[in-house]
């Protein structure tokens, strides 16, 4: 099999990785900050 198959699947999982966490932190920083916003109301 062509190495580069591989190659390219492993930097598809690094990205999407990439992506899901970056969207999970987001996330969970807007939640916060909300949150944080609530209580100094």
């Amino acid at each position: 099999m062509n190495q580069w198959a591989f190659v390219i699947g492993a930097y598809a999982l690094t990205l999407s990785g990439t992506g899901l966490i970056s969207l999970l932190s987001w996330r969970a920083m807007r939640g916060a900050e909300s949150r944080a916003s609530a209580d100094r109301a």
